[in-house]
């Protein structure tokens, strides 16, 4: 049965959308010096140094638990990561999220804060067909097909400045909608293991970041001089993968919750917002210009989200009456 709880979903969509929307802000930040392997490569280390202890605190309160209570749901989320698919699905992951941070920041120098951020948005489709596709998830109404082409529409509006833009999209967009691509339909999977309750969101993190950044730390071992990624290893250059592991590591905790409470494509919708708050941070700590097309468009991507939402709960009101 999904565990399903729409307000905590809710909340930790929210903070999910705050992290993430400094993502960008973060990435265009370093020093050009910090290159976007060895970024990559630090960060994925630097989470997983993150997550030792809390997965080492969660596997202690779970062992106290099953001392006191006789409960499958936490004997499964304390030992299923053993079992077979999982172990696969773990794997998986590990190797996904070695590829995917490589090319989200590399799309991030490309593209810029917001386009990047409009480029993330990409998931809101994504995640809905994953969703239907890989969950059997059930299709949205038209109200909510309607409203999700007015958000996009918006988003457009706010990102091209009218239109005016439209043509301009650099390459750096197209390699985060692949990127998208890849993590949207590997969260699919990811959100089966949690509704099995077998996994847990700090499980998947920690290992995940165990095995990616070993993966990449290989892979420049291989292909770059040893003294690339020395040089970084200083002070005022390393704060910079430290605060973008903090950022990622905690946004993905966040957004595993989320996916924990929430369907896949509800969850999508409510990361639509990360584009207003990518445009927030970057106005705030890059300087950049918000125009009266990011006000136009960031209202209308509110009120779609609003309606959007809306009607998920009418549907849940309607069957439980």
């Amino acid at each position: 049965m999904e565990n399903y709880n729409f307000r905590k979903g809710l909340i930790n969509g929210i903070i999910t959308v705050l992290l993430i929307g400094l993502q960008p802000v973060i990435s265009l930040s370093r020093p050009p010096i910090i290159d976007a392997f060895t970024f990559s490569t630090i960060t994925a280390l630097f989470m997983a140094i993150i997550f030792f202890p809390l997965f080492l605190i969660e596997r202690f309160k779970l062992k106290n638990l099953v001392k006191t209570e006789s409960n499958d749901r936490i004997r499964s989320l304390l030992s299923g990561w053993k079992q077979p698919r999982n172990i696969r699905l773990l794997v998986g992951i590990g190797i996904v999220f070695s590829i995917v941070p490589l090319l989200l920041i590399v799309g991030y120098d490309l593209a810029g804060a917001v386009n990047s951020s409009l480029a993330l948005k990409s998931e809101v489709i994504i995640a809905l067909l994953s969703g239907y596709i890989f969950l059997n998830e059930k299709r949205i109404s038209k109200i909510q097909i309607f409203f999700c082409i007015i958000l996009i529409l918006g988003l457009f509006i706010a990102i091209t400045q009218g239109f005016s833009e439209l043509f301009e999209i650099n390459i750096g967009v197209l390699i985060i909608v692949v990127a998208v691509i890849i993590f949207t339909i590997t969260h699919a999977f990811t959100k089966s293991g949690f509704d099995r309750n077998e996994i847990s969101p700090i499980q998947v993190v920690f290992i995940r970041n165990v095995l990616s950044g070993t993966i990449l730390l290989f892979t420049y071992l291989v292909f770059f001089p040893l003294e690339g990624l020395v040089t970084v290893f200083k002070p005022e250059y390393l704060i910079y993968p430290f605060v973008m592991a903090l950022d990622w590591g905690f946004s993905l905790l966040f957004w595993y919750r989320t996916l924990s409470y929430l369907q896949i494509g509800k969850a999508g919708v409510i990361m639509s917002l990360t584009p207003i708050t990518s445009a927030i941070f970057s106005w705030i700590i890059l300087g950049d210009e918000i125009t009266y097309f990011h006000l136009i468009g960031i209202t209308i991507v509110i009120v779609s989200i609003y309606m959007i939402v809306r009607e998920k709960k009418n549907e849940k009101e309607i069957k439980s009456s």
